[in-house]
């Protein structure tokens, strides 16, 4: 069986070019939402505690939801530019202000998929028990040797993949092994398509993408395939 998990990466839209701007919060994340609901499609939310602060109401309606809220950091700054003491704050800083929801808060994804194994002590300390700051199509994922207690899930595709049309994403899709870590920004669900943004940042974005996540999730049941949040993932065997 296949198993995925399709998270979300709360954060202002598309740092760090809009990070002053939170249209995505606002208006994207309410509908993606709303959609995976009806897809009956569980999701992991991985929020900066900058947006848990200035959206309280956001992370109630995620816990409402019943849906799993993770740590995304801070400020989303990317931890390969703090030193050790930065790091460790970024990391409390935003564990404190997400766990006063009320919420257990043991899944961590850094921002930019860019954490140095040396701080994964931080996140033992801080109670975590899943890391997904990895990516199978970046080198350091390959290159991380450090033992840890955390189980590391890897995100197996850029979010890119998820827009890109259909005859191009299904056979890569496809191609995933499990368990498929897949992850979207509830900026991607605004037409950022006249902004002055990086092309591949602006591509196929508002209700375009929100159809297109859609016809994928509907690719992988068609499959078989059954979506978890990152905590549940935990629960099963190690791939060999």
């Amino acid at each position: 069986m296949i198993q995925v998990s399709l998270s979300i990466d709360v954060e202002s839209d598309c740092p760090p070019y809009l990070a002053t701007q939170y249209r995505g919060i606002e208006e994207g994340l309410p509908k993606l939402l709303d959609a995976l609901d009806a897809a009956g499609v569980p999701t992991t939310c991985f929020c900066t505690g900058d947006v848990a602060e200035r959206f309280p109401r956001a992370v109630t309606d995620i816990v409402h939801r019943g849906h799993e809220l993770g740590c995304h950091g801070h400020t989303h700054t990317p931890f390969d530019t703090l030193d050790l003491a930065e790091a460790t704050a970024e990391i409390s800083i935003s564990t404190n202000i997400l766990r006063s929801s009320g919420a257990p808060i043991t899944s961590f994804r850094a921002p930019n998929l860019r954490f140095p194994d040396q701080y994964l002590q931080i996140l033992e300390r801080e109670r975590f028990t899943v890391d997904s700051s990895q990516a199978k199509y970046k080198r350091a994922y390959y290159a991380s040797r450090t033992a840890t207690s955390l189980r590391r899930f890897p995100v197996s595709a850029t979010s890119l993949v998820l827009r890109l049309p259909r005859w191009v994403r299904d056979p890569w899709l496809v191609a995933l092994a499990s368990p498929v870590v897949l992850f979207v920004h509830p900026w991607e669900f605004v037409d950022l398509s006249k902004e002055r943004l990086r092309y591949d940042c602006r591509f196929r974005t508002g209700e375009t993408a929100l159809r297109a996540l859609l016809s994928a999730v509907s690719l992988f049941r068609s499959r078989g395939a059954v979506f978890h949040r990152m905590n549940e993932l935990a629960n099963f065997p190690v791939p060999a």
